[in-house]
C-alpha cells in the first residue's frame, strides 16, 4: 500500500459482555497482540462496555462498536459514544448511530440464522449504509460470504471482514489489511483500499457460544 503502515483490522468481535462469548477483555488484548491484529472493532450485543474495557487495556487502536438487533435484522454501528438499544426500527437505529457521527454496516447478509438484515431494508437504507461484511468467519454455510461479496460489489459498498470471534481461538480468522485512517469518513476510504483476508472457523466454535449462554443461565456474570 505504497509504503504506508498496514493495519490488520478485525471488524466484528465479541467480548464476554456479549451473552454468548467467553472472551475477557484482557484475553482479547493478549490474543490480538500475539496474532498481529493491530486494530479491532469490538461489536458486542446490546452494549459497548466490552469495547471500552478493551480500549482501556489495548496498545493498539480499538473502534467502539455494537452489533444491534433492529426489528428487521442486525446492523453494526462503529465509532459509537453510547449504546443503541435493540428492537428499534432500522430507520431509528441508523439515525441514532449516524447522530453520533458513527458508521452503519451490514453484518453477515443472507445469514438468516444470524438474524441478517433483510435485503429490502438494505436497499431501502443504502444511502445511510457505509459497508457490508463480505467475509464472516462464523457463518455456517460458505456460500453466504460469496453472495455477500457479490451484493457489496453490486451496491457499491465498502467490503469489510470479521472473525465474529466469541473466543480467543477465533480472533483474527478474518480481517482487512488496510491503510491507516483518522476518523469515520477516512475509515471508509481506507476500507475501500483494503484487502479482505481470512478463512472460516470450524463450525464447532458455535458450541463455545452454547457454553457461554449456559453459564450465564447458571449465574455467571462478567466483572465490572
Amino acid at each position: 500500500m505504497n509504503g504506508e503502515r498496514v493495519l490488520r483490522v478485525d471488524l466484528h468481535t465479541h467480548t464476554h459482555y456479549s451473552h454468548d462469548s467467553i472472551l475477557s477483555p484482557r484475553r482479547f488484548v493478549e490474543t490480538c497482540q500475539r496474532k498481529g491484529i493491530n486494530c479491532v472493532a469490538v461489536t458486542d450485543h446490546k452494549t459497548i462496555r466490552g469495547a471500552l474495557a478493551v480500549q482501556e487495556l489495548a496498545d493498539f487502536r480499538v473502534i467502539v462498536g455494537e452489533e444491534i438487533e433492529t426489528s428487521a435484522g442486525q446492523v453494526i454501528g462503529l465509532f459509537l459514544r453510547e449504546e443503541v438499544r435493540p428492537g428499534l426500527s432500522p430507520e431509528e437505529t441508523i439515525e441514532r448511530v449516524r447522530a453520533m457521527g458513527g458508521l452503519v454496516g451490514v453484518p453477515h447478509p443472507y445469514d438468516r440464522l444470524g438474524l441478517a438484515l433483510r435485503h429490502d431494508e438494505i436497499v431501502r437504507f443504502l444511502p445511510q449504509i457505509g459497508f457490508m461484511e463480505v467475509l464472516n468467519a462464523r457463518v455456517l454455510f460458505p456460500g453466504i460470504n460469496e453472495k455477500a461479496r457479490r451484493l457489496a460489489r453490486e451496491l457499491g459498498l465498502a467490503a469489510s471482514a470479521g472473525s465474529d470471534a466469541h473466543s480467543p481461538w477465533e480472533l483474527g480468522r478474518a480481517y482487512v489489511e488496510m491503510p491507516e485512517f483518522e476518523g469515520p469518513e477516512d475509515f471508509l476510504e481506507a476500507l475501500r483500499k483494503g484487502e479482505v483476508v481470512g478463512r472460516p472457523s470450524t463450525r464447532l466454535v458455535h458450541l463455545i457460544s452454547l457454553y457461554a449462554i449456559l453459564r450465564r443461565k447458571l449465574g455467571w456474570k462478567p466483572g465490572a
